[in-house]
């Protein structure tokens, strides 16, 4: 039976070139490739063998397909492309790989964003390479809302900081629900405060008119320090500190260091701890 011809190039069931890219058998990858096996065959989810060793993390297989030629920015049937399976993976080699390769950052039309990717995957390290090669930050999904809402949304408080320390809008909202609400949702004492810290309002309200207290269990520790936060004023250092880096958005970081300030204002406006003598 003829294979069908698709725009995507052959529609098939899964070859030995994806076997072995999933399951990172390299020596075996590298005796198919030489033997003429295409790199770009696509299964019937347009999945290729990039995606599939992305998928899995399998750094050396994604060396061995992208040198024979495989299409770095091929989409799969939901429009991802390996960087996004790289992130999803949390594999900061694969992502390194893909990148020296050409992967788009902001890959168009395609509203998960491989910065969606890295913070579901929770590894901070990947997302912080994403943030330093342009990733739009406030990369919007419908129904996941921004980057910072998936960071808090599964709990990954590392990529919460690298996002918040890198200029992400804290009080960005996905029908009207912030990060601070699924902090609240997550009962994540550390989240919440951390949200706060970086200019995150208690007082904000999604589309039911709930503020981020609503979500918590009475009594619960997010409850007793959400509605400290609320019936507490925030220093005017803090405030200081919040209305300088919103305004400074994701230049923050750069333009904070090249302040003519004594150094210990300087980290305090970074979040960076203040150093400590022992004596």
């Amino acid at each position: 039976e003829e294979p069908i011809a698709h725009g995507l190039g052959f529609w098939t069931d899964r070859s030995a070139v994806h076997e072995a890219a999933a399951q990172g058998r390299a020596l075996q990858l590298q005796q198919l490739i030489e033997a003429g096996a295409a790199v770009n065959i696509v299964a019937v989810d347009s999945i290729t063998p990039l995606h599939e060793a992305c998928i899995q993390g399998q750094t050396q297989c994604v060396r061995l397909l992208l040198a024979a030629g495989a299409q770095v920015d091929a989409r799969n049937i939901d429009g991802s492309t390996p960087l996004c399976d790289a992130c999803a993976a949390g594999s900061l080699d694969c992502v390194k790989l893909l990148l020296e390769y050409g992967a788009t950052v902001n890959p168009p039309l395609f509203t998960f964003s491989p910065l969606h990717e890295a913070c579901m995957g929770g590894n901070s390290d990947c997302v912080q390479l994403m943030i330093d090669r342009g990733a739009f930050m406030e990369a919007h999904d419908c129904h996941y809302g921004t980057p910072l809402h998936v960071a808090c949304a599964r709990q990954h408080f590392d990529c919460a900081k690298v996002l918040l320390i890198a200029g992400a809008n804290v009080n960005a909202s996905k029908l009207h629900e912030t990060a601070l609400h699924h902090a609240a949702k997550t009962n994540n004492t550390d989240l919440i405060e951390l949200l706060v810290e970086f200019g995150g309002s208690v007082f904000a309200r999604d589309n039911l008119n709930k503020k981020p207290i609503h979500y918590a269990s009475v009594g619960s520790p997010s409850y007793l320090c959400l509605e400290f936060y609320e019936n507490t004023p925030l220093s005017l250092q803090q405030l200081s500190r919040v209305a300088l880096r919103r305004t400074l958005g994701a230049r923050a970081r750069k333009v904070i260091s090249e302040l003519l300030l004594p150094k210990s204002i300087r980290r305090f406006l970074s979040y960076v701890k203040p150093l400590v003598f022992e004596i």
